[in-house]
């Protein structure tokens, strides 16, 4: 009988058909299984005309993958490429870190704990949550619009425990639906994911549109130390040019 490790790296090239790399040509293919036994694809997701910084790499979809489907944790992931030291870092930052177990393809399972020894995590910088764990911020906003009540309801559920500047993106596309994302902040800062990542993530993933097909975004965000208005409206441009709303919740 086949095992749920073996079933999981053979779904790897699945998950790699929903990659869009068209700076790199390297498809990158993740499956994750949710601490509730269900499985979630990840893909890798990169944006020309921006800086190589916005890149959302194949573990990071994953993790949005499943957060968007109520999972609090991950038991396993199968990776077709070794996880390079930014996702390794991203993936310290889960409720389930400590017992995570990484798949690669003709390599034995191996723990999270061991490809990132001495790590640096949300305990160092004081902080007691992690990403996954249910989060709710009671933001309201008196804007209109399902679209606008989509990115609040990200935003609401934003993972921001370094900077409390919760945000959240709503997308809207030419057919007519709807996709979120919201902020995944880390301890380290620069492999947090902004909620216009996110929010793709899910676009592409759950809804299997292009970038091509979004035709109007909201953020919604707290008046914080940080904004993510610059990075969301520089983002947009490049992939497509859609108007961009901002509400300050």
């Amino acid at each position: 009988m086949q095992t749920i490790e073996q079933r999981l790296l053979e779904l790897i090239p699945e998950a790699k058909k929903l990659a869009v790399p068209p700076i790199s040509n390297f498809y990158v293919g993740v499956v994750a299984l949710g601490t509730s036994g269900n499985i979630y694809y990840g893909a890798n997701y990169e944006f020309p005309g921006e800086a190589l910084s916005f890149t959302v790499h194949a573990e990071q979809a994953a993790v949005v993958n499943a957060m968007a489907h109520g999972e609090t944790g991950l038991q396993m992931l199968a990776v077709s490429a070794a996880p390079c030291g930014y996702c390794r870092q991203f993936l310290n930052e889960l409720t389930t870190a400590s017992t995570l177990t990484i798949l690669r393809p003709d390599l034995p399972p191996a723990s999270l704990a061991s490809l990132l020894p001495h790590a640096f995590g949300p305990k160092d910088l004081g902080v007691d949550a992690a990403l996954m764990s249910p989060q709710s911020h009671g933001l309201t906003l008196d804007a209109p619009g399902e679209l606008a009540a989509a990115a609040l309801a990200a935003a609401n559920a934003s993972y921001a425990p370094y900077t409390r500047a919760y945000a959240g993106v709503a997308l809207r596309t030419r057919d007519g639906a709807i996709f979120a994302g919201s902020l995944a902040e880390n301890a380290a800062y620069n492999p947090s994911m902004s909620p216009l990542e996110a929010a793709i993530v899910n676009m592409v993933i759950s809804g299997g549109k292009s970038y091509a097909d979004i035709a109007e975004a909201v953020l919604v965000e707290v008046d914080g130390i940080i904004s993510q208005e610059g990075a969301t409206r520089a983002v947009l441009a490049a992939i497509g040019g859609a108007p961009l709303r901002v509400f300050t919740a």
